[in-house]
């Protein structure tokens, strides 16, 4: 694959968990990467330099999804990082990663954190992406991430959940507008995965590692690199014509 026909991919959140897991599934697959990152600047070098171990080019940009404000003066960074490390002026592949859990009930529930999740996981992702798609190439995809409580409900994620039931259907009206451009839109939910997320509660609580195990049809709780592969399934060549839809890579959760 030439540097003239690489794909890009830029990867919110993608310093660590499963954006940076998606960052390696694609380059192993030939794509460059630009991924985004909050505070963690260190891991996100580490995962620009597993990138370039595969022969790929990367690059780390700041960013937090909760400020659009901010999203003008990225998208003119991204601008830059495409023309002079990528010598392009356009990028292929955006995955709206980037995102953090709240466990509250409803009635628990703060106004202020309804804002926090309303700001990082809705209004983040809707302007974001208006300000990006512009530097996108015609027949790019998109790939908004869900989750798996958007299908089944868990006591104490009713606001976070609210937030990703939104995204999924925004990603279905970014794919009615963007399709005249050849621009797929998708949504990833993922079930529950051991990861950081959440304070890293599934991944380091036992008991609740065996109940979702116990309520997976594949018996066991979901890794990294489950959700990295099935994103980079989406952005594959052969998945083009896959547009619109809501896929859920939990194991069979609740089924």
């Amino acid at each position: 694959m030439t540097a003239s026909n690489t794909r890009i991919a830029l990867i919110t959140g993608g310093s660590r968990g499963l954006g940076k897991n998606t960052a390696l599934h694609l380059a192993a697959k030939g794509s460059d990467i630009i991924l985004t990152y909050r505070s963690a600047k260190a891991e996100a070098e580490a995962t620009v330099a597993a990138v370039q171990a595969q022969g790929r080019r990367a690059v780390a940009l700041e960013l937090d999804t909760s400020i659009s404000a901010s999203f003008p003066a990225f998208a003119t960074s991204v601008q830059q990082a495409l023309a002079e490390t990528f010598q392009r002026d356009r990028f292929d592949h955006l995955v709206n990663n980037a995102g953090e859990g709240r466990h509250a009930s409803i009635m628990e529930t703060t106004e202020a954190q309804f804002d926090d999740l309303v700001n990082m996981h809705l209004k983040g992702v809707f302007f974001l992406t208006q300000k990006l798609a512009p530097l996108m190439n015609d027949g790019g995809r998109i790939v908004n991430i869900s989750s798996g409580l958007t299908r089944f409900a868990l006591p104490g994620y009713g606001a976070y959940a609210a937030m990703k039931g939104a995204v999924e259907v925004l990603s279905r009206y970014m794919a009615k507008e963007l399709g005249a451009r050849g621009i797929a839109v998708n949504t990833l939910a993922p079930g529950a995965i051991e990861t950081d997320f959440g304070g890293g509660a599934v991944r380091d609580n036992a008991q609740l590692n065996a109940f979702v195990a116990a309520q997976t049809a594949l018996g066991r709780v979901g890794l990294p690199d489950d959700i990295g592969g099935a994103i980079a399934a989406l952005l594959a060549p052969g998945s083009a014509w896959i547009n619109a839809q809501r896929i859920e890579a939990s194991g069979g959760m609740f089924v």
